[in-house]
């Protein structure tokens, strides 16, 4: 085994210079016992197990989380103790001291062994390292010896925490170097309180390196009978051993490294009569012979206020005795104290007392010695300041020892040095301007920007915009101060010392805020003081505007490394916005989150929500995070926030929790949030599947410094903003008493209401400190039902607010009172400031932390990755108010979005495409009569089987699936809505090829002629005399299916059906869809009903005073034909005409539905009534809208039920196979062209069909709008639209998006077919040619086989062959039924031959023709299969702009959505009570106050919902940033636009100027944003 590095070269300098030096002066004896010693240090450290640090304990590795860190044991092993001490230590438990070893029966035994030989005994390892216990002083020096400079800091400080005596000479355990740890002192702070002349309590907080203090310094000579630490003990505190003492628990006999080693402790006064000691004293203690350790012996007898000695006895001959009577000699108090004397208190002469100690009562010896004391002190003047320890020769300072902290405590002094003689208040606007005013401004004006009231314009929002900007450049203007120049560069350097600095500069920072609030603190207390007594207004005004002045200053004093961190962020955020670098910045602007990012790896914790700007800086924040990613990987983090109210102990908690440093002074000591990073050890990272916890702290909720309703919406959004972005919440409360905090408890629940709204899943944790008594079952039961009935209370109440139903807290969250509410004891062992932590308390922070890491074992993880945008969305959503309306899971969205599954519906119908293509073919051949759905589903069923596994491992395996679980059944519903539809068309499909053959004879005369001339044109005559003559048999037999006049018959329905409608031929109808009002359509219930002369004296009075229609009946009515017109287009959809033909009888229900319509809108509460032009022209307009459409599906159907035309392209066939027969060919020969024929159309749609789905598949992979999902192709549309700047097309994707999505899907497949021709498409078709002539071949092989095994005819053949081609062609006996077979004579083998040579024939000129050829079925085309694809999903249009909805499932469950929504004028919409165009944006609206009207009555936009019918059906997210893309539509087609709808783009309506100046560029970028 090896001792650590540091050690070893320490041992190796100390044998040196014995070899080189020799023990000169030293006896043998002397030697042995000095070598005796360094090999009872090495066994220590060995025995400790240190020596598996071949580096310093490094702080990182102490701060992480470790599954001991968990743990509670009585006894430890000893290779266990060191940590066990470290843990304890970090949660500022006292205990860390109380050592138990756990030793193993061999070592117990080896314990209990008795040996005489003390000679041996010194000399054996093993008799000397194992039979004695390791003191517990010394576990803690072995750590202090070997840790770096940071965890000595975090150790000393958390030992002055635990009230105990802190290292201050400590010599090096084998070189005796006496070192000064001045360094681990500076983050200590001492408070006090003292009483002045007047009686008057005045309170001193000081670093406690820079306190003068009077000190006493206890040292003894020789070997005493008493204990001097425990006497020093009862001087400071009895109930407290804050020096270890040998009747401490765990003590031993023997210890290694405490020889020598000084401690140092301070009293600290609470100001009461009661006070041991009326102000703040040092006591040192040092430990050991002072004889044998001389130089610590000069330092503190020097520096001592009063020196202290325990001597055995008097003796003049003792060796000790000269440097006694020096101090005798001295002008300092000197106190001897004899252990071995009787004697009482005795002064020898002035300032020179003695006492004896034996047999007396410690309690009475106490109070003579402090009272000797304090009598000393009132009389000395002379003070101890423990920087000033540094400047004794011949001692080695840590502080300048140490390279690397000397650099950086010279660069933060230096960087210090220019904030000397400035101003308070002036320092941060002078040094830190970033942050000043202009960022204020920006935060407010953000908010404001997603909060628009009602009568804001999007000129308005527009000039918002152009603000925030220009403060922005503004901001970034402003020059950058030496002070923030230095700090940038010290960070950007490479030295070691980078962490030091960082340090160094907190710990100065914090020295000067300390000194500028005690005495802003005195002047405050001067100010109040004679307020409280005086009555005059003058008087009382001058005080308050002084208070007023000292105010600001005491929040000017706090400047801190937080506010350093926060200007490099505004600096970044303004040069992030401008897009270009400042010009006095020494950097890149793009380096600074780096910095940022690696502050936080070394546990530095960074502002997440700027307290004083109330606001989150997302661009920092994100580039900070992305940083992160970048170092540490894409790490899996546990979120865990605090919450509760102001200064109740949420930053004591965290840091005695993780051993953490949040800021933890009185008053408001945390402001915003900040967030600190706590490694997983990599044993825990496979128990906890995390990487890290990411704590969160916050301020208190219900601060003094701020009141009214303030207070209320500012610790809501905070409250909001940390449950959402953390998986677990502690919910602190002060005490016992859960009413005292019930506003506080009401946000939290609110808080946990709105998460549970947005489907957000986070839990809490409910904490109640300072109960004096946590272990009392009965009383925590009590406590846990009333906490139950308060939160139970708090949801009701929070639930009226937020309109939630909810009755109990268990309602909104997962909660077990049992299990979720901790109790943690008293943070103090009494009230003095002397009192230690109690130790319950920390076992109390222990168990906590298990809990929390049972839920943290249970809960979903976030990536670092995804951080960023759950903290975006977190704030996006707070800055709207309405949070439920406004949030929006990026998150989720991502990950659903970027999953393959998207693809699984086109798997399933790619699967049904093969199983609909071999049953078409048994159909047409007659081997299946009617398909089943049964059929299909079983078809199916592998495919579906197979998707369903496939997506199902993104549920179970994929690194998002926490993310993608509410999306699971969303799929199983969307796989399950595809199956059915795909089987309820193909079952639609397949059975229209059952159509009654009634023809079928016509086909069979075609091929029974036989003419025997020889003349080709004779024949040709005969055969087109009988063509002929079977076409007119079929025209005569067959219904002529006609073409329609939709207008027509919508003139004829109105004329014979609704007679109180006639139409007026006269009276040309308008276009009710595009008339700017409706004023002509109605008329007044006031005068409903009257006739002739009369009626029309009442409209003239009218007419005269005023309009007869008001601007809020147009939009009711303008909504009402909206609605009507969306509704019929879903109607006329479901009428399928395309395959069931058109009757009037699809008018009729048309006419019948608006009619219905307009009726109940007439029966509601509205002052007019519709004339009888309105019904008309509304279906007139409509029918109009939908003429092509039906007329185009109709003739669809026409083309394909009518037997003519397929007869007809059959007659070159027919003629073929007449004269074959009449030129009396072989049988073989004629039969084999028979047969080739009748393939050549199956090969033909065979061949298409294979090189169809095989082309849609292609295309879902290489053509870039095709290959990604619906919200892809929309993206690829707009660009499209943006580059040919084609209005017609415009409009047409705005009012008929399916339509054009169809035919943008349609170019795209023709585009590229035509492109990819001959490197795909042609090889291809070769490919599935030669396939199935190889099928034909095997086919008519294989039938040749069995005819002659079966000794069969043509007639056996032919069913064999047909039977075999049934799975690949529409092929069957049927089709062969005009030729008489049974007197064929065939030789078979020759058969082959001939189908071999015909086929050949056939097939090559199949390739030559487009796959989108009029000769391809329309079902099987490849951009009809994919428009089957992209187009069955929503398209519900947007109530406000129109924009469709983008989920890919057709009558979804849950509510629409879209990500891009437009301007809502391009709709027709015009603006609230005018006639203007609208400029406004969904996105901007819904965070308004404005109002808009619908049929229901008049809404706020930022409660749309409540408006019901189609409000509620849509989640429209707030979004107040640049929709660019519709915004340069709005101006590039500003004429356009006023054209087609004939409105004006002016007055409330006017486009912003910010707009003009877009560009397309501009335009076809933004869309990245959104898709």
């Amino acid at each position: 085994m090896q001792v650590s590095s540091c050690l070893f070269l320490r041992i190796r300098k100390a044998y040196q210079r014995e070899k080189d030096d020799g023990p000169a002066g030293v006896s043998p004896d002397q030697h042995i016992q000095e070598k005796t010693e360094r090999e009872k240090i090495e066994q220590l450290f060995q025995r400790l197990h240190l020596d598996k640090n071949k580096n310093k304990l490094k702080i990182v590795e102490v701060l992480q989380l470790t599954a001991h860190s968990l743990k509670c044991h009585k006894s430890y092993a000893e290779e266990k103790l060191v940590w066990s001490f470290i843990q304890k230590l970090l949660m500022i438990n006292y205990r860390a001291r109380f050592t138990n070893v756990k030793y193993t029966s061999e070592q117990h035994h080896t314990q209990q062994r008795d040996s005489d030989d003390l000679k041996a005994m010194s000399y054996s390892n093993k008799g000397t390292g194992q039979s004695e216990q390791i003191h517990p002083m010394d576990v803690q020096m072995a750590v202090f010896h070997c840790a770096d400079g940071f965890l000595k800091q975090l150790m000393v400080t958390k030992l002055s925490q635990c009230q105990y005596a802190l290292p201050l000479l400590v010599p090096d355990p084998f070189t005796q170097q006496i070192e000064f740890p001045l360094w681990t002192f500076r983050q200590i702070n001492k408070s006090w309180k003292m009483r002045n002349t007047n009686n008057e309590t005045i309170s001193k907080s000081q670093p406690i390196y820079k306190t003068k203090t009077p000190m006493v310094f206890f040292f003894r000579f020789g070997s005493v009978s008493s204990s001097k630490s425990q006497l020093m003990n009862s001087l400071i505190n009895e109930k407290h051993d804050t020096f270890f003492h040998r009747n401490c628990p765990g003590s031993s006999r023997t210890r290694v490294l405490m020889d020598g080693v000084v401690e140092i402790a301070w009293f600290c006064p609470s100001g009461k009569n009661t006070d041991k000691f009326t102000d703040c004293v040092a006591f040192c203690n040092l430990h050991g012979d002072a004889g044998d350790h001389e130089k610590q012996l000069q330092i503190l007898t020097e520096m001592a206020s009063v020196n202290v000695v325990l001597l055995p006895r008097q003796d003049r001959n003792d060796r000790h005795a000269a440097k006694i009577q020096n101090l005798y000699k001295d002008r300092k108090p000197l106190i001897c104290l004899f252990t071995e004397d009787e004697s009482t208190v005795k002064k020898m002469k002035k300032g020179k007392f003695q006492i004896g100690l034996k047999d007396r009562n410690q309690s009475d010896v106490s109070k003579e010695l402090r009272r000797i004391i304090n009598d000393c002190l009132s009389e000395t003047s002379s003070t101890f300041r423990l920087e000033d320890v540094s400047k004794h020769s011949d001692i080695r300072v840590d502080e300048e020892d140490d390279e690397d902290c000397r650099r950086g405590r010279e660069a933060a002094q230096q960087m210090m040095s220019l904030l000397e003689k400035k101003d308070l208040t002036e320092i941060k606007e002078t040094f830190l301007p970033h942050q000043g005013k202009l960022w204020h401004q920006w935060s407010q004006m953000n908010k404001e920007l997603h909060r628009l009231g009602a009568d804001e314009t999007e000129m308005d929002i527009n000039r918002k915009h152009t603000e925030l900007k220009e403060i922005r450049e503004q901001q970034h203007k402003l020059k950058i101060s030496e002070f923030m120049k230095f700090f940038i560069k010290e960070i950007n350097s490479e030295a070691a010392n980078k962490m030091y600095f960082f340090k160094w500069l907190r710990i100065l920072l914090d020295e000067r805020r300390s000194d500028n609030l005690s005495a802003l603190h005195h002047k405050w207390s001067a100010v109040v003081k004679p307020k409280e007594n005086h009555d005059e207004s003058e008087q009382l005004i001058a005080e308050l505007n002084e208070l007023k002045r000292i105010s600001e200053k005491l929040q000017a004093a706090a400047l801190g490394l937080e506010h350093i961190m926060r200007e490099i962020g505004q600096i970044y955020e303004s040069c992030s916005s401008v897009k270009k670098n400042k010009k006095d910045l020494q950097v890149h602007f793009s380096s600074l989150p780096s910095l940022a990012a690696e502050m936080m790896i070394s546990g530095f914790p960074l502002e997440l929500m700027d307290g004083d700007a109330a606001h989150v800086p997302l661009i920092w924040i994100s580039a900070v995070l992305d940083e992160l990613v970048q170092k540490l990987g894409d790490q899996r983090v546990f979120v865990l926030s605090v919450l509760g109210i102001q200064s109740s102990g949420k930053s004591t908690m965290l840091n005695a929790m993780f051993g953490l440093q949040f800021a933890v002074s009185a008053g408001r000591c945390t402001r915003g949030a900040f967030m600190q990073l706590v490694r997983v050890s990599d044993e825990m990272k496979t128990q906890m599947n995390f990487d890290y916890i990411l704590v969160v702290d916050t301020e208190g909720l219900n601060a003094l410094e701020l009141s009214g309703r303030s207070t209320r919406h500012h610790d809501n959004e905070l409250a909001t903003f940390v449950v959402g972005l953390a998986n677990l919440t502690l919910i602190n409360i002060f005490g016992e008493n859960p009413s005292e905090m019930q506003d506080v408890l009401q946000i939290v629940v609110q808080a946990f209401m709105r998460m549970k709204k947005v489907n957000l899943t986070p839990s809490c944790v409910f904490v109640h400190q300072n109960v004096s008594d946590v272990t009392a079952g009965d009383k925590n039961m009590e406590g846990r039902r009333r906490l139950q009935e308060t939160m139970d209370e708090m949801t009701k109440l929070a639930a009226e607010e937020e309109d939630y139903d909810a009755e109990c807290f268990s309602d909104v969250i997962r909660f077990d009172v049992q299990k979720d509410v901790k109790y943690l004891a008293h943070l103090w062992e009494g009230s003095s400031l002397m009192s230690p932590p109690n130790p319950d308390y920390c076992e109390n922070i222990r168990e906590l932390k298990k809990t929390i890491m049972s839920h943290a074992s249970n809960s979903d993880r976030i990536r670092l990755i995804d951080l960023k945008d759950c903290i975006k969305d977190l704030w996006e959503a707070l800055l709207n108010e309405r949070f439920v309306f406004s949030f929006r899971n990026s998150l989720e969205i991502s990950a659903y979005r970027k999953r393959e599954y998207n693809n699984l519906p086109w798997s399933l119908r790619s699967a049904m495409m093969e199983t609909e293509n071999k049953l078409h073919n048994k159909i047409e051949n007659g081997a299946n009569h009617e398909v089943k759905e049964t059929d299909l589903q079983r078809e199916l069923k592998k495919a579906s089987v197979e998707v369903k596994k496939y997506a199902l491992k993104f549920f179970e395996i994929d690194k998002d699936k926490h993310k993608l679980i509410q999306w699971k059944k969303s799929l199983d519903i969307k796989i399950k809505d595809v199956q059915e539809n795909i089987v309820r068309e193909t079952k639609r499909k397949l059975n229209e090829t059952h159509v009654n053959t009634l023809y079928e004879k016509s086909k069979e005369l075609a091929l029974k002629p036989k003419y025997k001339e020889n003349d080709e044109e004779t024949l040709k005559k005969e055969f087109d005399l009988f063509w002929k003559q079977y076409l007119n048999k079929i025209i005569t037999d067959t219904p002529i299916i006609k073409d329609i006049d939709i207008l027509r018959d919508v003139k004829l329905l109105l004329n014979d059906v609704y007679e109180s409608a006639p139409v007026d031929h006269r009276r040309e109808s308008r276009d009710i869809l595009t008339v700017t009002s409706y004023a002509d359509y109605v008329q007044s219930k006031k005068y409903f009903g009257l006739t002739g002369a009369l009626k029309n004296v009442f409209r003239s009075a009218k007419e005269k005073l005023g309009i007869i229609l008001s601007l809020e009946d147009e939009v009711q009515i303008s909504l009402l034909v909206t609605d009507i017109l969306q509704q019929t287009d879903k109607m006329i959809q479901s009428f399928n005409i395309s395959k069931m033909g058109y009757n009037i009888n699809c008018i009729q229900q048309l006419a019948g539905y608006i009619k219905r319509r307009v009726t109940e809108h007439q029966k509601q509460q509205v002052k007019y009534v519709f004339k009888n032009e309105f019904f008309k022209d509304l279906v007139l307009s409509i029918c109009k809208r939908a003429n092509k459409k039906i007329t185009d599906q109709h003739r669809l159907f026409r083309d394909r039920n009518y037997p003519l035309i397929y007869v007809e392209k059959k007659r070159e066939e027919y003629y073929s196979i007449f004269k074959k027969f009449c030129y009396e060919a072989t049988s073989t020969a004629i039969f084999g062209e028979i047969i080739c024929q009748k393939l050549k159309e199956p090969i033909e749609q065979s061949v298409y069909k294979k090189t169809a789905r095989d082309l849609a598949n292609e295309m879902r992979t290489e053509c870039p709008s095709l290959r990604g999902n619906r919200s892809n192709l929309e993206k690829h549309i707009l660009e499209t639209l943006a580059e040919e700047e084609d209005f017609d097309k415009y409009m047409d994707y705005i009012n008929n998006p399916r339509d054009h999505f169809k035919s943008f899907i349609r170019d795209e497949v023709s585009i590229y077919i035509t492109d990819k021709f001959s490197v795909s498409v042609l090889p291809k078709m070769k490919e599935n040619i030669e396939l199935l002539q190889q099928k034909i071949m095997e086919a008519a092989h294989k039938s040749t086989e069995h005819v002659q095994e079966n000794s069969g005819d043509v007639g056996l053949w032919l069913k064999s062959f047909t039977q075999r081609l049934s799975d690949e062609l529409i092929f069957s006996e049927k089709d062969l039924c005009g030729v008489k077979h049974d007197d064929i004579d065939v030789d078979f083998k020759i058969l082959k031959d001939v189908i071999r040579k015909e086929l050949s024939s056939i097939t090559s000129n199949i390739h030559k023709t487009n796959i989108s050829n009029k000769k391809m079925d329309f079902r099987f085309r490849p951009d009809e299969l994919l428009i089957d694809h992209f187009c069955q999903c929503c398209w519900v249009h947007c109530p406000f702009c129109g924009a469709t909805c983008t989920n890919a499932i057709e009558n979804h469950h849950g509510d629409h959505s879209v990500a891009f929504h437009r301007v809502i004028g391009i709709k027709g919409s015009h603006c609230f009570l005018s006639q203007n165009f609208c400029v406004d944006i969904c996105t901007n609206l819904v965070a308004s106050d404005k109002d808009f009207l619908t049929i229901d009555g008049l809404f706020r936009c930022n409660e749309y919902r409540k408006a019901g019918g189609v409000y509620a059906e849509w989640r429209i997210t707030p979004d107040c940033f640049e929709l660019s893309y519709w915004k340069w539509f709005v101006c590039r087609f500003q004429k356009d636009l006023e054209n087609h709808y004939k409105e004006k783009i002016v007055g409330k309506g006017e486009i912003p100027n910010q707009w003009k100046k877009l560009r397309k560029q501009d335009a076809i970028e933004s869309l990245d944003k959104y898709f």
